[in-house]
């Protein structure tokens, strides 16, 4: 479908905001020039931190290349609500592919494209965290391996949601799913699951990682550009929060993840060659009680009886990640 300019329609204090700012440093969205790659007509659900994530990601990749990029999509929550056939809600070149071959996908592209001699259009994979995480661990782990000219992105929300919330490799511990019910000494996922994707992209020593939220998009649409500035393997994760799937409300989508990064529970870093180079400090720091009990799925860590061991385990996580990644001022 040929590009339809737009009209320029989002208003509000966060593009009033933005004005005050110098042109260089203002959000993509407040652009009347922004391409709006995910459009609207998705069928997304309310409050979901996925598509807001996508939007940011992709417009600010798509200004970062002037346009010229392609997508590869993984098959999950995004590609479903976004390409209902015969509808598709992108605007620019993307091709869906299986649940796990995303980066396989991406780097066929990027290899044509190298053969072809077109440096200057990009290629962008994504995917949800089964996608990413489990299902396409080995190719994206080769994708790092081969140092592929792709910028991947995973989209967390924790689990599968597209299929029914059911346990991923991302799903932290002792949170409820279809396949880790609440029941047992130790209900919920069991501790000690699941791996930390963005560390494992640092152990390849890929040229740029980084890790962010829908709670600061500001610093989404930066850490692609800054991603898009490199060539070779790339890995942006990016923590979406999920109404749906987590049992929150979706006016919370924006404060449970901005919860996540001030726990400690989610550190946001960046990392270049094998190193990290910068880390978010936390601003206000909060107890991961205050994250949990607005999601039902710890609802059983409070009822009924509170499970002060289990939320304590927790805790000792997120202080972990304080000491490791140095999050306090």
């Amino acid at each position: 479908m040929p590009y339809q300019p737009v009209k320029y329609y989002q208003t509000g204090s966060f593009v009033v905001g933005n004005r005050l700012l110098e042109p260089d440093e203002r959000t993509v969205q407040s652009d009347v020039r922004r391409s709006n790659t995910l459009t609207s007509g998705h069928r997304a659900c309310q409050g979901c931190g996925e598509a807001l994530g996508a939007r940011y990601a992709l417009d600010a990749a798509m200004r970062a290349t002037g346009d010229r990029l392609i997508a590869a999509n993984a098959t999950g929550c995004l590609e479903v609500f976004s390409t209902p056939y015969p509808e598709s809600s992108w605007q620019l070149p993307w091709i869906h592919s299986l649940f796990g071959n995303a980066p396989s996908v991406a780097t066929g592209i990027a290899a044509a494209l190298k053969v072809k001699g077109r440096t200057d259009v990009r290629v962008i994979g994504q995917g949800g965290d089964g996608g990413t995480v489990d299902i396409g661990f080995g190719a994206l782990s080769g994708m790092f391996e081969r140092n592929d000219d792709v910028l991947y992105v995973c989209y967390d929300n924790e689990a599968y949601m597209n299929t029914g919330v059911q346990r991923s490799g991302a799903t932290p511990p002792a949170a409820r799913t279809a396949t880790t019910q609440a029941v047992g000494d130790e209900p919920g996922n069991v501790f000690g699951q699941g791996k930390s994707a963005p560390l494992i992209a640092v152990a390849h020593e890929i040229p740029y990682v980084a890790t962010a939220t829908v709670a600061d998009l500001h610093d989404l649409e930066a850490k692609i550009e800054r991603a898009m500035q490199f060539r070779g393997a790339r890995y942006v994760h990016v923590l979406v929060s999920c109404p749906l799937g987590w049992g929150t409300a979706s006016s919370d989508a924006i404060r449970i993840a901005r919860l996540a990064t001030q726990t400690g529970l989610f550190p946001v870093f960046e990392a270049e060659g094998g190193d990290i180079t910068a880390a978010t400090k936390i601003r206000r720091q909060v107890t991961v009680e205050e994250y949990l009990r607005p999601q039902r799925r710890y609802a059983h860590l409070f009822k009924p009886e509170v499970r002060h061991d289990v939320i304590a385990r927790i805790q000792a996580r997120a202080d972990r990640n304080i000491a490791r990644f140095e999050l306090l001022p």
